[in-house]
């Protein structure tokens, strides 16, 4: 195995031959026997312009030293060294103990990575073994190694390696530079796949480029890869993310018609944007497509759509909406009851909020503290004080010791 300790790294291609000295590696030793003087003229007026340039080259490719890295870590690279993984080969322990010690944009990994393919001759299983353990440490060269390694022989690179790259770019959200991997892609000549595509759209989805999402959505269509759940929520999210909701429930349905459904959070994505826009009729459509989707809506799913009917005022819908929570076995929780309590309180229908709380005491529910905390409220703003204790009383929970009492006199307050 070749050692890793060697003091210098030449540049490459550099190699010392009878007519090159180590010193100045673009300098003749000596000059030909039987250069005619007007050559020797021509070599002489060159000169300084060649001792330029080599200067020029110095200063742009230092020269780099292996030995040069690992010697200063500071307390925390020491510590990231100290816990990579034991079974890693030393080859590769070696170049991540180094990786640690620079920053993001040092222009040395590029040499210190050249350097370890020269020295180490690396095979496609140590760059991933590299890469894992970078990313284990959640190191910010991670992008950067990869880009050096999909350029490399050695990593026998494939689409998949720069699918990696641009979800890299995309959580970093550069989206220029995951374009960038794209077209380096396409240029050396790989395919463009359907999982490449819709991670590209994802990314462009999350940063609110409804344009660019669209664009590779079409280009999917176009190249007739197959659209799976994810393609569709990635393209309904950036409708969704641009306030275009109808088009993102035209788009669920075209889905649920090839018998595709989206994901829970990409219906709970859409009926939270009904929800907060006061649209109870948006938000029941969606959540009757996610009952059609197989998915069993949850207590977060039904407050969303008790929220749009009371937004709307609609608060006899909205009670409708708990009691079919409990026909189906799920227990309201204290933001739905809290949310008809505040529509009530808006419209004034005291009478209403109470027979809506008698009812959840009969059939069992405990009223939670925000609920009762919001009663108190608007019974203090009636004036009522008295009253206030012993009505919140009758609507605490039997067993105290397991909830804490909301039976908060007001008169101490």
């Amino acid at each position: 195995m070749a050692s890793l300790a060697i003091p210098a790294l030449r540049p490459a291609g550099a190699k010392l031959t009878g007519n090159i000295t180590p010193t100045n590696p673009w300098r003749p030793a000596r000059q030909c026997a039987c250069a005619s003087g007007g050559h020797v003229g021509e070599l002489s007026a060159l000169a300084p312009e060649a001792e330029a340039e080599q200067a020029v080259v110095s200063e742009v490719k230092p020269r780099f030293r292996w030995d040069a890295f690992g010697s200063d870590l500071t307390g925390p690279q020491q510590r990231a060294v100290r816990v990579l993984s034991p079974k890693l080969p030393n080859r590769c322990k070696a170049l991540v103990a180094r990786v640690v010690c620079l920053s993001p944009g040092d222009e040395r990994l590029g040499a210190l990575l050249a350097y370890w393919v020269k020295a180490m001759k690396p095979k496609r299983a140590d760059w991933l073994l590299v890469l894992k353990e970078l990313k284990a440490m959640e190191s910010p060269l991670l992008a950067e190694v990869l880009e050096h390694a999909l350029l490399e022989n050695s990593f026998e690179a494939n689409v998949r390696d720069y699918t990696k790259l641009i979800h890299i770019y995309g959580k970093q959200k550069r989206l220029q530079k995951a374009e960038d991997a794209f077209a380096a892609m396409k240029g050396r000549g790989f395919p463009c796949d359907q999982v490449m595509l819709t991670a590209l759209m994802d990314m462009h989805s999350k940063a609110g480029d409804l344009a660019r999402a669209k664009e590779i959505f079409g280009e999917i269509v176009l190249l007739g890869l197959p659209l799976d759940k994810r393609a569709y929520g990635s393209m309904v999210m950036a409708y969704v993310r641009a306030d275009m909701l109808p088009e993102a429930e035209d788009l669920i349905k075209e889905t649920e018609e090839q018998q595709v459904f989206a994901g829970k959070e990409v219906y709970k994505a859409l009926l939270r944007a009904y929800s907060y826009r006061g649209d109870p009729d948006g938000a029941q459509r969606v959540f009757d497509a996610v009952q059609f989707a197989g998915i069993v809506p949850d207590t977060k799913l039904c407050a969303l759509l008790v929220n749009a009917y009371c937004l709307s005022d609609r608060i006899e819908e909205a009670v409708c909406v708990i009691r079919n929570m409990r026909s189906a076995g799920v227990e309201p929780c204290d933001k739905c009851v809290a949310l008809v309590l505040g529509a009530c309180e808006k419209v004034n229908m005291l009478e209403t909020a109470l027979g809506f709380l008698t009812e959840l005491e009969e059939n069992g529910v405990s009223i939670g503290q925000e609920p009762s905390q919001l009663l108190a409220a608007w019974f203090r703003k009636l004036g009522v004080v008295r009253e206030v204790d012993q009505v919140l009383k009758d609507l605490s929970s039997e067993d105290m010791t397991s909830r804490p009492s909301f039976a908060v006199s007001l008169e101490q307050q």
